[in-house]
């Protein structure tokens, strides 16, 4: 029997509402950030993180006991349950299309039924931008699995958001982002041997292509600007 895995049966703090037309975005509330769409939480700062964190942790775990034992389901188990849960600023179908989203649950979560958050798509006016991203993704891709141009698609969304790539995607860690990107695309974590932000990295990538000048200083090393780059990501 299908399992049927929403927002409203993990928890009712996490009734999902539309947001308004435009991109997803981030709202100040007394306890942290939310996404639009996704009502603040109520309660201490330490036990609200430690329930919705708890809620994460049983949705991942329902995921993977319908995964299908292929390359990136842990990952996407992580990435569904934070984007169910409200973390991150991925918008409908985690920028996926429809049928590709329905691809990637069928073919990593088979016999699982996820009802979708209900959210807006990436506003159009960057489209242009995110597929340019989704493109140098694809370039550098490991070649062994069909997940990685889904993730591509999901890397290159959740780049519109405004915080750190790792957060704008929901997980918990830039260990994660570093393990999704070197697990998928080795050729890009290649050439950021510096360890640089990614974010930052990839919008620097997609700069040097088109030879624009995005830096007055002749190396990295002797920048002003360096923690900007580098610094660590909190």
């Amino acid at each position: 029997m299908p399992l049927n895995l929403s927002a409203s049966n993990m928890a009712a703090s996490h009734a999902v509402t539309p947001v308004p037309a435009g991109t997803v975005h981030w709202k100040k509330s007394p306890h942290g950030r939310h996404r639009a769409g996704h009502p603040p939480r109520v309660g201490g700062c330490d036990e609200v993180a430690e329930a919705g964190e708890g809620r994460m942790d049983s949705l991942h775990d329902r995921l993977l006991a319908h995964a299908g034992g292929l390359p990136n389901d842990d990952l996407l188990a992580c990435l569904l349950s934070a984007w169910i849960g409200g973390r991150g600023v991925l918008p409908a179908h985690l920028g996926l299309s429809g049928s590709d989203y329905r691809q990637m649950l069928g073919r990593h979560f088979p016999g699982l039924t996820l009802n979708p958050p209900a959210l807006e798509p990436v506003e159009v006016q960057r489209l242009d931008e995110r597929r340019d991203l989704q493109q140098l993704l694809l370039s550098h891709r490991r070649g062994r699995d069909p997940s990685e141009v889904w993730l591509a698609a999901i890397v290159a969304a959740a780049c519109m958001g405004l915080d750190h790539l790792w957060q704008d995607l929901g997980l918990r860690s830039r260990d994660q982002l570093t393990r999704l990107m070197r697990d998928n695309f080795p050729g890009l974590v290649a050439l950021n041997a510096q360890d640089m932000k990614w974010k930052k990295f990839l919008y620097r990538q997609l700069c040097l292509a088109e030879d624009i000048l995005i830096c007055r200083s002749p190396s990295c090393e002797v920048c002003q600007d360096h923690a900007v780059c580098f610094g660590p990501e909190v």
